[in-house]
């Protein structure tokens, strides 16, 4: 609540008051009558405790605070209102066109879009004079918007440590101001929650106890490892990139003039586009050694490039990379690609006319999904049947963060960034394999003890 800066994330384990601060932090400007904040969940039933311990607070604060609990707005004694509201679907943010608050709060920010996010952000904006505008934001690792809120707060700089980004605007008279604003994330543990751990003594032990993933990100923050998490068995370990044992991300060589190349490709004008190049060497162990990404600095969305545009830089790519020049390249894409559009030709024909070739893959998302898995299991030497050039950058930042759907759950959430995810799995099918035990797994079976010696210390205590 010290912070200063225009944006906060306060997140990581749980426990760490992450709420509490939210709804407090509300208060601060309660006394000038044109403050208006905005405290927000996902799903509005979500808000039913958040509000009732608003209550406790605010009753204790101002004891002329009246609450409307149909609309779940607070009123202060000065006129100033704090509203709870939900934002279930992308679309409701347009409810809020034209209002304008103060504050604004996302209460577990890794269950919205930054879609949703960075609207909010065009409302937080002055209603009256002298006021200070910022946001706030609270969450555990996990969830839909996971990936985006990790890239924005978790890893953009040191914790607590201001971190600058700027942003231009073209004034009416053509001239260029640049604009410099600021965030911060403060990570979240329970171990700073002194008085949590006195009234319930055994709130550790009992995170102590959960499955791995959930153990880790709840108890101590880890934003690598949580529930729902689809690629539990994904190993990114710089230590191994050379010797290639225990790790699927690799330092990147030179590719042997008779391996195959698989181009595959998922197709995205809105959406982005990924087209991958897998070498497969003599043990069918595939590579991904290259990556086109059609992607804005927004994730998830797409730079709207026309198909034509998108078939001239792959052949450029293919001509000038050492590793595809001159090779025997086989391109597999969504058959969606060669559904044609009105009376338009469909992607896959205008591509083909630009002299790029794809054949439809197959796309059957529960049996691909399982043989991404068979190739991600690590035999009793440490290898694995994927491994992934370490320049892949935007593979290493979208793969590790899918999550599952919540109404198909043996599904990734297709309303997540899953085009790269979509696009390999075209290439692992052409090249389907066998099950596979994943050893790693026998190696990290679960156990209520395994503890680090300073937590059990602690527990024991």
């Amino acid at each position: 609540m010290a912070r200063c800066e225009d944006e906060g994330f306060y997140g990581g384990a749980a426990g760490g008051g992450k709420s509490d601060m939210l709804i407090i932090e509300a208060l601060r400007q309660v006394d000038k009558p044109w403050y208006r904040g905005l405290i927000l969940r996902k799903i509005i039933k979500e808000l039913t405790q958040l509000a009732e311990r608003a209550r406790l607070y605010y009753n204790a604060a101002y004891p002329g605070v009246r609450y409307n609990a149909t609309s779940r707005v607070f009123t202060f004694p000065s006129g100033a209102t704090i509203t709870f509201d939900g934002l279930q679907y992308t679309k409701d943010k347009e409810k809020y066109q034209g209002q304008q608050f103060e504050f604004i709060g996302f209460d577990e920010l890794t269950q919205f879009k930054q879609a949703e996010y960075e609207y909010l952000k065009s409302r937080n904006r002055a209603n009256g004079p002298g006021m200070r505008c910022y946001m706030r934001a609270t969450g555990n690792p996990g969830g839909i918007g996971h990936g985006w809120v990790k890239k924005y707060f978790v890893t953009a700089g040191e914790p607590n440590k201001t971190v600058w980004f700027k942003s231009q605007a073209v004034m009416p008279d053509g001239s260029v101001v640049t604009f410099w604003s600021s965030k911060v994330f403060v990570p979240s543990l329970v171990f700073d929650n002194k008085i949590l751990l006195q009234n319930d003594p055994d709130y550790l032990k009992k995170l102590a106890s959960l499955n791995e993933a959930d153990r880790n990100a709840l108890l101590y923050g880890d934003w690598n490892s949580f529930s729902g998490q689809v690629f539990r068995e994904f190993v990114n370990d710089p230590a191994h990139y050379r010797d290639r044992r225990w790790t699927h991300v690799i330092e990147p060589f030179r590719v042997p003039s008779h391996w195959l190349i698989i181009r595959s490709m998922d197709w995205g004008y809105v959406k982005p586009f990924s087209v991958g190049w897998h070498a497969v060497d003599e043990d069918g162990i595939f590579y991904r050694i290259r990556e086109y990404y059609g992607c804005t600095k927004t994730p998830n969305t797409g730079v709207r490039m026309q198909a034509a545009q998108v078939a001239e830089n792959i052949k450029q790519i293919e001509r000038h990379d050492r590793n595809l020049k001159g090779k025997r390249i086989i391109g597999v894409a969504d058959p969606a690609i060669f559904i044609e559009q009105g009376s338009g030709e469909s992607v896959g024909a205008l591509m083909e006319r630009h002299g790029v070739h794809f054949e439809e893959a197959d796309n059957a998302r529960m049996a691909g999904k399982m043989q991404y898995h068979y190739r991600l299991a690590f035999d009793e030497n440490g290898i694995p049947m994927y491994y992934v050039f370490k320049n892949c950058e935007s593979y290493l930042r979208t793969i590790p963060d899918l999550v599952y759907s919540e109404t198909n759950v043996e599904d990734v959430d297709t309303e997540g960034e899953d085009h790269i995810y979509d696009e390999s799995r075209y290439a692992i099918m052409h090249r389907c394999i066998s099950p596979r035990r994943n050893v790693m797994e026998d190696k990290q079976l679960f156990n209520p003890l395994d503890v680090n010696y300073d937590l059990m210390r602690y527990i024991m205590s």
